[in-house]
């Protein structure tokens, strides 16, 4: 039996509608690859990128000139970075405080510099979506102009033009994609390439990823003569934070080892054979406890002798012996969590977050917010540079602080992280609750609430939150302590995470439940950049989650010191939560009713 055939015309027909098909995507994919552009930053400045076709990247600032150099990208694409002013959001500031906020401005550039690629990481996504839209309108609009010219033209008149342009179609088809490629490559932006004695290359950037250069105008003036003062210090940022990541290694292959935590005892176990390590550090049997339960079954977990320091990046010996498991015994299965807090845009400590992460193997990651400085779109790249400092299968959560905004925030989602916005997320088997802070704080504007919602009233509504969950909530991850208050009090979260303070409390009942607050991961002082070499000790710290008892084991701090030494502290246990109370918790218990211990006051932060 012969198969079906098409049509001679009907075969015809398909290829003429496939060749303009592949014509309108031809010209709307150059339209939209050549006329792209978005709005970025550079360094402390806003930016307009756009996309040409003079094969060169081309950093232009007005009067002052132009920096050019050769385009990584391919078919003669470059980019123009018309740099534009530093919005005043970043630098609202009196007269009085000039000098310190263009000390500020220096600082953004080490920033900058520091971590370009997470710019030009913002830029080319940027660039790319707008490309696709661009090239979407284009083709759609194409497609819609050839049917209005069919309608307008009518079946009769098609067919005359079509009898009329039969013989010449190959070379009409041909002319028109030439003409319609060349027009939008001709008409994109492809900007005036200087010449030879107007572009000098400078001998500012020898030995750096811009070496050879061009630049042109005053601005290669200006780059001899200040340019040498920020490469200087981001070579001094680059080699502070090497040397601090490398003494992170030394001191984390010192580190006291991890406790043994052991899961709950199988229901044919025979207790009496089963050791265990108590919190001293000494070997006892599952009967010792009252509850014949492993020790962090009641919320403690047990640390093996000579674990009571911490290690610095001098390497020392560390020795315990850890008891064999039993046949009727097994290890838990925790889960290992890295906290950081108030990083504050020092994109420095983004080498030293990537070590503790991978050094630990650690699953999730918590923010516990102020990620950037002021919230500003210039600060996106900060959110970028962070994420991407989390390896790959890692998960990142985040609860925004007072210096974040809803522009970073969502920088910071497209990046990979998890916003928390007011309900319950899981990650990791882990039910974490959070939100935006209540609380905005910006540049020469002071502390303002956000649409009128106080610290007070966001706790309430969290507590609110967590009480009606009823699987339950196993983490409060909040940027200002005080918020969290209620729902520890009423017994509805039996953690809470934070940072705001720059000061680490170490986990303390609060209420019914543990709180624990974080340092700042960047080192911030009062008064002092948190951009370039460490002035405080910044701190990030390990905790371990078990599945099974739903509860934190333990945490151990590390400590990044302004000298460029690390300390790696042993394993603490996690404090044990109170006896529950009579009533179901967080049914109708009031706020304060429980065992309150180290109340913070929801005063002023930094």
């Amino acid at each position: 039996m012969r198969r079906p055939r098409f049509p001679r015309r009907s075969r015809r027909w398909w290829l003429r509608a496939s060749l303009l098909v592949l014509l309108d995507l031809l010209v709307a994919v150059v339209v939209g690859v050549t006329t792209a552009s978005v709005h970025g930053s550079f360094g402390p400045h806003e930016a307009r990128y756009e996309v040409t076709t003079d094969s060169t990247v081309t950093i232009d600032v007005g009067p002052l000139g132009r920096l050019l150099v050769r385009s990584p990208l391919p078919l003669t694409l470059g980019v123009r970075a018309t740099v534009e002013e530093i919005p005043d959001t970043l630098t609202s500031v009196d007269p009085a405080t000039t000098l310190a906020a263009l000390s500020g401005d220096l600082q953004s550039y080490v920033q900058f510099f520091s971590a370009p690629q997470s710019t030009v990481h913002d830029v080319t996504l940027a660039l790319i979506a707008d490309a696709a839209v661009r090239a979407a309108v284009t083709a759609l609009l194409l497609a819609g102009l050839w049917y209005v010219g069919r309608w307008l033209l009518g079946p009769a008149r098609r067919a005359e033009l079509a009898t009329a342009l039969r013989v010449h179609r190959r070379l009409v088809v041909a002319g028109v994609a030439g003409v319609a490629v060349c027009g939008t490559v001709l008409t994109s932006s492809t900007g005036p390439t200087p010449t030879r004695s107007t572009a000098a290359i400078s001998p500012v950037f020898n030995g750096t990823p811009l070496q050879g250069a061009r630049v042109t105008g005053r601005l290669g003036g200006v780059i001899d003569t200040y340019g040498g003062y920020v490469l200087s210090a981001v070579r001094e940022n680059d080699a502070f934070y090497q040397a601090a990541d490398q003494a992170l290694v030394t001191a984390w292959g010192s580190r006291p080892a991890d406790p043994v935590v052991w899961s709950r005892p199988s229901p044919t176990a025979t207790p009496t054979a089963t050791p265990s390590v108590s919190a001293a550090g000494s070997t006892a049997s599952a009967t010792d406890s009252p509850t014949g339960l492993a020790p962090q079954a009641t919320g403690l977990a047990p640390q093996a002798a000579g674990l009571g320091g911490a290690v610095s990046a001098s390497p020392t010996s560390s020795s315990s012996a850890s008891p064999s498991p039993s046949p009727t015994r097994a290890q838990a299965k925790l889960v290992t969590v890295v906290v950081v807090s108030d990083l504050h845009c020092n994109v420095g400590m983004a080498s030293l977050m990537h070590s503790v992460i991978t050094l630990s193997r650690a699953s999730l990651v918590l923010d516990a917010g102020d990620t950037t400085l002021d919230g500003t779109p210039v600060e996106q790249y900060c959110d970028t540079t962070f994420a991407r400092a989390v390896p790959a299968g890692v998960a990142l959560v985040t609860s925004p602080g007072n210096h974040d905004s809803d522009t970073t925030s969502k920088r910071y989602a497209r990046s990979g992280a998890t916003v928390l916005a007011g309900s319950v997320v899981t990650v990791d088997g882990i039910r974490i609750l959070g939100d935006h802070d209540p609380s905005q704080t910006r540049v020469g504007g002071g502390t303002t609430s956000v649409a009128g919602e106080t610290v007070t009233d966001a706790g309430a509504r969290l507590a609110d939150v967590a009480c009606a969950d009823k699987t339950g909530v196993d983490l409060l991850l909040i940027h200002n302590p005080p918020v969290g208050q209620e729902a520890l009090d009423r017994g509805c979260v039996p953690a809470q995470i934070s940072g705001h303070y720059h000061v680490r409390t170490d986990p303390e009942v609060v209420g019914e439940g543990v709180r624990y607050i974080s340092s700042t991961t960047a080192g911030a002082q009062v008064n002092q950049p948190t951009i370039g070499p460490l002035h405080g000790v910044a701190e990030l710290t390990v905790l371990r989650w078990d599945t099974e008892t739903r509860r934190f084991v333990d945490y151990r701090v590390i400590a990044v010191h302004p000298d460029r030494t690390v300390t790696v502290g042993a394993a603490q246990p996690w404090p044990a939560l109170p006896p529950a109370p009579s009533s179901a918790a967080g049914s109708s218990s009031a706020p304060g009713t429980g065992a309150t211990v180290g109340t913070v006051p929801a005063t002023a932060a930094p």
